[in-house]
């Protein structure tokens, strides 16, 4: 039995992008399983007896922490002996990377969910390159989440084309359509609207996720405002926490806290993301940057029209002006042009909103994606 360790900075991410390929790779490829990330005893007490969790405090900004970080690494990789070391996240994949080296561990993995230094400029863009750099450099394989971020990645110089590649189109697990679809869209629609005082017969534009500068929070909130003043029945739905270390601007949080038709959700359970979309009439995600974009195929599978950037990943979900509407990055005028175009075109919304359906079903439904990580990590053990 193969031994295979993940490892995430905290356990959201990796009960949002790991855990199910975790479950899967067990109980269909016999692998030994162990996550580590750090402590939560509510996410440890939810595993399965089959997987073995191991809490490594981590903090998410840049310190002096990270050196007790990679001891501790070092320490559990020695004893342990993996056969396979998969990390992602920045500061828990630059920890990993660096004590599986120095352990000398055979495969390391780096899952490349996402590249940080490129919403960043200046100094801030070199530094964090570096460790970027670092990371790809100390792993025997990285796994880009699509491909216009593995061409990015060698277009950098993070790494050599012949140690980058992507799993099937891209993504991570994929998600689980029919959960997606396994409750009464219009009842939750109604429901939750009224919960959050907001007419049956608005139009609705949501976001899920964290509330900061590299989602492109900024900008969705200074576009919807300046919609909102020639349109009296728009709504603006953000579901998701405030991120403090990613603050957006004071002036943007004001609006957003004071406007009589931004509603702000906060953080909701797991299993009540999927009915909170069904409240929208649009999805509007307008990051910075993207490994792929899991809650675009969520919408999709949902049933939502979406609105994001053309960057790479989410650009790579979406077809523009098929399955979805591409902005430009950082720019708040066109991001609210592309939200009055599906405000005012009914048949573009409904037709965009079918073809993203259907391209969720053929690409992105977890059996698929789950299959292609099997296979990728069969291929990688033998």
């Amino acid at each position: 039995m193969k031994k295979i360790c993940f490892v995430t900075t905290v356990s959201l991410t990796m009960k949002a992008f790991v855990l199910e390929s975790a479950k899967y790779l067990h109980n269909e490829g016999g692998y030994d399983v162990t996550l580590i990330c750090n402590n939560d005893d509510e996410f440890a007490a939810s595993l399965p007896d089959y997987i073995k969790f191991i809490p490594v405090s981590m903090a998410r900004g840049v310190d002096l922490s990270a050196i007790s970080s990679v001891l501790q690494f070092i320490k559990i990789f020695r004893k342990e002996k993996f056969d396979i070391i998969q990390y992602s996240t920045p500061n828990a994949s630059l920890y990993a990377s660096i004590a599986a080296f120095l352990t000398r561990a055979k495969v390391r993995r780096y899952s490349q969910c996402g590249i940080r230094y490129v919403a960043f400029e200046g100094f801030s863009r070199k530094f964090f390159k570096i460790f970027e750099k670092i990371t790809c450099r100390l792993s025997t394989q990285v796994k880009a989440q699509s491909p216009k971020n593995m061409q990015f990645a060698i277009d950098e110089g993070l790494c050599k084309k012949d140690k980058i590649s992507v799993i099937g189109i891209g993504g991570t697990i994929g998600v689980d359509l029919a959960q997606c679809r396994s409750f009464d869209n219009a009842q939750a629609k109604k429901e939750l609207r009224e919960k959050y005082g907001i007419p049956q017969d608005a139009f609705v534009y949501g976001y899920v996720g964290r509330v900061n500068v590299d989602k492109g929070t900024n900008e969705l909130i200074t576009a919807f405002n300046k919609n909102s003043q020639n349109d009296e029945n728009i709504y603006l739905a953000l579901v998701g926490m405030l991120d403090d270390a990613n603050p957006i601007s004071a002036e943007n949080l004001e609006i957003a806290q004071s406007h009589p038709r931004i509603v702000m959700t906060g953080n909701v359970d797991f299993n009540e993301v999927y009915p909170h979309m069904a409240m929208f009439d649009v999805l509007v995600h307008p990051t910075y940057r993207e490994g792929f974009g899991k809650v675009l195929q969520e919408a999709m599978g949902v049933g939502l029209p979406i609105i994001t950037t053309n960057v790479p990943g989410p650009s790579e979900v979406v077809e523009n002006n098929v399955s979805g509407i591409l902005c430009e990055v950082k720019d708040s005028d066109d991001l609210a042009q592309k939200m009055l175009l599906l405000r005012n075109d009914g048949e573009l919304l409904a037709r965009i909103a079918q073809a993203g359906s259907e391209r969720a079903e053929k690409y992105f439904d977890r059996p698929i994606m789950l299959k292609n990580i099997l296979d990728d990590m069969n291929e990688t053990a033998n």
